[in-house]
């Protein structure tokens, strides 16, 4: 008789890769629906009249996926990972594309809210992908899923084929829809075909099946697993944190251009924020398309030395560099620099959550999936605080909230290293 890493290794095959194809669909209607408001934020602030405080709530609004992702762990652990994905992944595309009629601005952030509620599912796709995974490939492959959060945030970044557009307008009863709001039903569509792909051509968690049972949760927090959920506790918060900067970089890539200079040079001037275009030009939205695009290198690289290097060291690492990046943001002087180092944040940032995403699996035995989802949920609470203080200080002093994010990804990569090193373990 076969081990189950054994067998798991054995039935390696075609099976594997639609497997990838589809868990990395949703992984990228994830970055979709998280993505998508930072780029109708221009369009969006005219629209429904948003105060820079405004913008803050509505990009936190989606990272309240913080309760549904313990949520959907939890039953994930008791019900099954497929299920869950089905009934998360419908109900989030669902209100996602709900909000796109929303004629006010406490309608569409309540919607915006209870589509990251209920969301948050992100975490069991990738306790679901790995148990099928065998040991030797596990790396490899789930830094291959996680590579389709770039796909996700390319689709996402393709906003400038949509949103100035003014051909997309028209009236719908008294609602003016406009072509942001287009957008927002188009990025809806990825959760919900996701959530038809699972239940069509998706089997059940084997692992899961092998190994049904649920621990409490706080198993986390003692004996041998105690110290590596602390450390991931912090790590989830500081990388999280820095989602604060990236869901204002097309709002500040919009400001550079009406005014020229660095992000933070002139947006305590109110002629700056006054001037800007309800609909930015295209270069506004293609610089984003082009960070997003940057992440390739950095997903390339891990799938390539995952295996043989392990997640934690390249989680230290490139939390430590993407530090360093951060804080030039806030040096340079020209748009083009702040472009550059935006890509390189960018490319190697998505190094770590790679890692992040590998370790997450190997520390925890496959009863805790939930383990994940918990820590995911640190991450969003670390996510809305990011995304509340640059509204509250993007138009008075923006240095404030960079150089935070600066500091905290410093602390999550030194904190990094004290991880056990977990590359090419069996699953428990």
């Amino acid at each position: 008789r076969l081990t189950y890493e054994e067998a798991v290794e054995e039935a390696f095959g075609l099976f594997h890769w639609l497997l990838l194809a589809v868990c990395g669909w949703a992984n990228a209607s994830d970055a979709v629906e998280i993505l998508c408001v930072s780029f109708l934020l221009p369009t969006a602030r005219c629209d429904l009249q948003l105060s820079s405080s405004d913008m803050g709530l509505l990009t936190a609004s989606i990272f309240l996926m913080m309760v549904g992702g313990y949520m959907w762990g939890y039953l994930a652990d008791q019900r099954g990972r497929r299920k869950v994905l089905v009934v998360s992944l419908t109900v989030n595309g669902l209100f996602g594309g709900l909000a796109s009629v929303a004629p006010w601005f406490w309608l569409f952030l309540l919607l915006r809210f209870i589509s990251g509620i209920v969301g948050g599912s992100i975490p069991v796709i990738f306790s679901y992908f790995s148990e099928f995974m065998p040991r030797l490939r596990r790396g490899a492959m789930i830094s291959a899923l996680a590579t389709f959060w770039m796909a996700g945030n390319i689709l996402a970044a393709l906003a400038w084929l949509v949103i100035p557009r003014t051909w997309a307008r028209f009236s719908l009863g008294k609602l003016d829809f406009q072509s942001w709001r287009l957008f927002v039903v188009l990025c809806s569509v990825p959760s919900t075909s996701s959530a038809v792909l699972f239940k069509l051509l998706m089997p059940e968690s084997p692992k899961f099946l092998m190994e049904q049972g649920l621990l409490p949760i706080k198993q986390m927090f003692s004996g041998s697993v105690k110290a590596r959920s602390i450390v991931l506790l912090i790590i989830f918060y500081c990388i999280s944190f820095y989602y604060g900067l990236w869901m204002w970089f097309p709002e500040l890539f919009a400001r550079v251009e009406s005014s020229g200079g660095s992000p933070c040079a002139n947006v305590s001037v109110p002629s700056a924020l006054n001037n800007q275009s309800c609909y930015p030009v295209k270069t506004a939205y293609m610089e984003g398309f082009i960070i997003a695009a940057s992440n390739l290198p950095g997903n390339i690289f891990t799938i390539l030395i995952m295996d043989s290097t392990g997640g934690k060291t390249l989680l230290a690492c490139s939390l430590i560099v993407s530090s360093l990046s951060v804080f030039l943001i806030y040096v340079v002087q020209t748009k083009a620099q702040s472009l550059g180092l935006s890509c390189i944040f960018s490319g190697v940032s998505v190094i770590a959550w790679n890692a992040l995403d590998v370790v997450g699996t190997e520390l925890y035995p496959t009863q805790l999936s939930s383990a994940l989802g918990f820590f995911t949920g640190v991450g969003r609470v670390a996510a809305i605080m990011g995304n509340v203080v640059f509204g509250k200080l993007v138009d008075s002093s923006c240095t404030v909230p960079i150089l935070l994010v600066s500091a905290l990804l410093l602390v999550g990569g030194l904190v990094a290293l004290l991880l056990p090193q977990t590359r090419q373990t069996e699953l428990t």
